[in-house]
């Protein structure tokens, strides 16, 4: 999976996750990735820094903050944390909305997700809105045949 940082042609900023760089060129150049803000279709990518983590810094927490001494009053989370938590709470809503709307709108395939996704790639069945279960092994297939699959969004609250 990879993050891009994205604008459209307003203006508008935001950041959407692909499956390779190859999918989010087809998804572009099919107008599939809209502006969540405005709705326009005319998307480009933002310039991003590279996110790099270094063999020692993996699984390694953040320094603890310095501990507060009792006559220091607790301070209010900073508002670009309440920004964060909003965004994520709008980010799962539209998941949830997404994961929803696909749920509702196309057939459960299950098991047969990869035999159905291909057979309609290839033209042995009509093309008709699909989602089951499939492994890594045969979504990297079917990727590599140069079949489009997405992972259908799951959020914490869906393990319980």
């Amino acid at each position: 999976m990879i993050r891009y940082a994205l604008h459209c042609d307003r203006k508008h900023e935001f950041e959407s996750w692909f499956q390779s760089s190859a999918a989010y060129d087809s998804q572009v150049k099919r107008k599939l990735v809209n502006c969540p803000i405005c709705g326009s279709a005319k998307v480009d990518k933002a310039i991003m820094a590279p996110r790099i983590v270094g063999k020692k810094g993996r699984g390694r927490a953040t320094p603890p903050p310095e501990p507060a001494t009792a006559a220091a009053p607790e301070a209010a989370p900073p508002e670009s944390t309440s920004l964060m938590m909003a965004q994520e709470k709008e980010l799962r809503a539209k998941l949830k909305e997404l994961r929803d709307h696909i749920v509702k709108n196309a057939d459960n395939v299950g098991e047969r997700f990869a035999n159905e996704a291909r057979a309609m790639h290839y033209g042995d069945k009509e093309h008709r809105p699909i989602y089951g279960e499939a492994s890594p092994d045969e979504a990297k297939s079917l990727i590599d045949e140069g079949i489009e699959v997405s992972p259908l969004p799951t959020l914490p609250e869906d393990r319980n």
